[in-house]
């Protein structure tokens, strides 16, 4: 075959849609973009924290996705008192979210749980969570308000779960654009 029919060939093969060179492979899905995996980004900005019902701020929040949506980082900034951090994820291996948080007194809880009538609902034991020596339970209700703002309600149970009290309840509102 002579050159000039060959460059005419290859050309022609490259113009034609559907020939095996001018396909593309299909897009191979982001690993952690199924729904499950997108059940807490209703958490995920830049908050003003304030206890529900006052209109006194309390701390300041940022939660942001990371490696490309496979994990949520919080970094907790209070007026008063330690900060602290958690990281949090969907386990695609036991079909739950996990919660890792680590503050500035040395604390350590681990939560697990998940989404539940649009809520997410993450429970773990704290060690020393009333006093030396006293541990208990500590459930977090996370719910999307219809203003934008997120509530994240947190119980205490020291008696296995069989009963709770509030032990903390903030407002998070969206920080206005501008701000620290």
């Amino acid at each position: 075959m002579p050159m000039r029919s060959i460059r005419f060939a290859v050309c022609a093969a490259l113009a034609v849609p559907g020939t095996a060179m001018a396909q593309t492979a299909p897009a191979t899905p982001a690993p952690c973009a199924a729904p499950e995996y997108r059940a807490f980004d209703f958490w995920v900005g830049e908050w003003d924290v304030f206890a529900n019902g006052s209109t006194t701020q309390v701390a300041t929040s940022s939660i942001e996705n990371m490696f490309g949506g496979c994990a949520i980082r919080e970094t907790w900034k209070p007026f008063k008192g330690s900060g602290g951090g958690s990281f949090s994820h969907y386990d695609s291996e036991r079909h739950y979210w996990r919660q890792a948080w680590v503050d500035g007194s040395g604390a350590r809880v681990d939560f697990d749980g998940g989404p539940a009538d649009g809520r997410m609902i993450l429970t773990g034991h704290w060690a020393n969570v009333v006093a030396k020596g006293q541990d208990g339970l500590i459930r977090m209700t996370y719910s999307k308000e219809p203003d934008g703002a997120v509530r994240q309600h947190g119980e205490q149970s020291l008696d296995h779960g069989l009963s709770w009290t509030t032990s903390f309840d903030f407002i998070y509102k969206p920080r206005k654009t501008g701000d620290n």
